[in-house]
């Protein structure tokens, strides 16, 4: 479709919810549809610290102000591989409680209600849940006798609360392995309950680049002058330094990659002469751990004035390789459909290099601070295609779709293939398979080269909206005419090489057995030089 026309008809799409207003007021649920269930990723749950001796509330993840020291001084802890638990630094014992989504999801679990079902939430009839989590050690929590209780209570309160229809789960990132692992380890309750599995962005193989540079650096959720207001990098690393969620993440040892992720370092070395030559050594997974405990054997932090050593745990490595194994061995019980959604056309780190033959490393344990440099793949920017596509499960369908990590989440054809998964679109030729565009069964277009060198698109779209208030339409429908607007765009490339002009008319029709009719007829024409 040519660009001009294509975006008339993208505006529309969003005007739609203002033509809608009055019906969108009165709430019309579809009683077939599913409950869903949301997991979202590491940044999804907001984590608020609790003083056990004053019993004073405070955010603490994530936030802005103070967001550094708040973090340093709340959530810094260290793993006790005797309890599976986490020994924290404070004085005070702080707790954790999680209480909703972090914006960005709480933002899609909205959007993704009503553009999925399009429909307004009436009192007493949400069928949109959430699932919450200490990202820090999520996998913990499925290890331990006692402590699996959450989800499980979880799949049975939203099973309850739908009048006993089964759950579909979508995930996002590090909330598919979460699932994952649930399922593997209680394959019975997962059936019970769940009817779907939507995995969005997981990394089922890992995200080995960007996890080998946030062990060696920490890791950053913002860019830019934003970093001086959110958590340093070097804050975050040594917190994630005694993460079992993020050893976890490293590069699956038993995949068979089609390029071994791996760390390379520019080393200068000298002979029992004096003499150094400079070489490019290169460590593949298992190898490199003991990069990481030589780069790491001296950091520790200073926490009200004692020092700390955090080294490269290996501790926390044994349990991460339990858990992977754990992962490796779940299957989708054989009433549970799963699909998986993974990111593509964006450069994604899948090995990472330190040093350059110019500037070579002397000591590893100057590793911590260098500048990573990336050989990137394909990907999300954070997860590798290859990573995430790879789930090892029976799957129903796996899509690709072009999107960063997070933005994903807002994507339109994402949510175009949620609500067919979901059998919220009702559309019998749209494959999200091989297919993206929004293509209605009401959709024409035709496209013609003119003999004059002209390039004709004229395209045509209906949509409905449903559910307006009855007594309202029996007011002299018969009385009522069609809304009639236009819409006339045209645009000039800066070198006057490309021209176009697009114009669309859009008619609104009475509303009628509980329907309103829109319908967008428009045509672009189009001349290159």
């Amino acid at each position: 479709m040519a660009v001009l026309l294509e975006d008339i008809v993208k505006s529309v799409e969003q005007l739609l919810k203002l033509i809608g207003k009055n019906s969108q007021e009165q709430a019309y649920v579809d009683p077939t549809l599913d409950p869903v269930l949301l997991v979202p990723g590491i940044a999804g749950s907001i984590l608020n610290a609790v003083d056990e001796k004053t019993g004073k509330e405070e955010r603490v993840w994530v936030r802005i102000l103070g967001a550094d020291h708040e973090f340093c001084t709340k959530l810094w802890s260290i793993f006790d591989p005797t309890t599976g638990q986490f020994s924290d630094f404070s004085v005070y014992h702080v707790i954790y409680t999680v209480y909703f989504f972090h914006e960005l999801l709480f933002q899609f679990l909205f959007l993704l209600y009503l553009r999925l079902y399009n429909m307004h939430v009436p009192a007493g009839g949400i069928r949109l849940f959430a699932h919450f989590y200490i990202f820090r050690h999520i996998f913990l929590h499925f290890r331990f006798q006692g402590t699996m209780e959450g989800l499980a209570a979880k799949l049975e309160s939203v099973y309850t609360a739908s009048g006993g229809r089964k759950i579909t789960i979508i995930s996002h990132s590090m909330g598919g392995l979460l699932v994952k692992c649930f399922m593997g380890l209680h394959s019975d309750i997962f059936e019970k309950y769940v009817k779907n599995w939507i995995a969005i962005a997981a990394p089922f193989r890992g995200a080995p680049g960007y996890i080998t540079s946030t062990l060696l650096n920490g890791a950053s959720f913002v860019e830019g002058w934003k970093q001086n207001f959110f958590i340093s990098k070097w804050s975050m690393h040594q917190m994630l330094i005694e993460c079992p969620s993020i050893y976890e993440l490293m590069a699956c040892l038993d995949f068979p990659w089609e390029h071994i992720p791996l760390l390379e370092i520019w080393r200068k070395m000298s002979d029992s002469d004096g003499n150094s030559t400079t070489m490019l050594e290169s460590y593949p997974p298992i190898e490199a751990v003991s990069i990481f405990m030589e780069a790491l054997s001296s950091n520790k932090v200073n926490y009200d004035g004692t020092d700390i050593s955090l080294p490269f745990n290996l501790e926390v490595l044994k349990w991460a390789n339990e858990t992977r194994k754990l992962l490796s061995c779940a299957k989708v019980p054989n009433r549970v459909k799963f699909y998986n959604i993974y990111g593509t056309n964006n450069e994604t780190p899948h090995s990472v290099c330190y040093g350059s033959e110019d500037a070579p490393v002397s000591d590893l344990q100057q590793l911590p601070a260098l500048m990573a440099k990336y050989i990137n793949v394909d990907g999300d920017g954070t997860v590798p295609m290859e990573s995430a596509k790879a789930d090892g499960l029976q799957a129903e369908a796996r899509v690709g779709v072009p999107g960063d990590h997070r933005g994903i989440l807002c994507d339109r054809h994402v949510f175009r293939i949620l609500k067919h998964w979901l059998m919220a679109d009702h559309d019998p030729y749209y494959n999200p398979v091989n297919d993206f565009v929004v293509l209605p069964t009401l959709f024409e277009i035709e496209s013609h080269k003119a003999s004059s060198g002209l390039q004709v698109t004229s395209v045509k779209e209906d949509w409905e909206i449903i559910g307006e208030n009855q007594e309202q339409e029996q007011d002299s429908v018969a009385e009522k005419k069609p809304l009639v607007g236009s819409i006339s765009v045209s645009r000039v490339g800066g070198d006057k090489s490309l021209q176009e002009e697009a114009r669309a008319t859009i008619t609104v029709h009475p509303q009628r057995n509980g329907k309103k009719h829109v319908g967008l007829k428009g045509m672009s024409i189009s001349a290159g030089a």
